[in-house]
């Protein structure tokens, strides 16, 4: 049995769940836009600026997408295998059945 906390009443303290872990896979370097030793090389379609935030995503369908987006001229951009997706695509794949 494992011991529970409680208050100052004696009461036990509620108990959370325990989060689940992320699965094991490769570690990715993450970026950082203040400091410039650990700005990724990833610049923006449109404007080419190099000040982009760029997340790895699964979309509600398991589809595994990119998504870019640029703080200098707002752009945005999912990509799939390389591939560049349409926002209407995105959608759909993120839609729930």
């Amino acid at each position: 049995m494992t011991p529970q906390s409680s208050d100052s009443t004696g009461t036990p303290a509620p108990t959370r769940g325990r989060r689940r872990g992320r699965a094991a896979g490769p570690s990715i370097p993450l970026g950082s836009l203040t400091q410039r030793e650990h700005r990724s090389e990833i610049q923006c379609q449109a404007c080419g600026s190099s000040r982009v935030t760029r997340l790895s995503m699964n979309l509600t369908d398991g589809t595994p997408v990119e998504f870019t987006s640029c703080h200098r001229c707002e752009h945005r951009t999912w990509e799939h295998g390389g591939d560049a997706l349409s926002v209407a695509s995105v959608l759909d794949k993120a839609r729930k059945n």
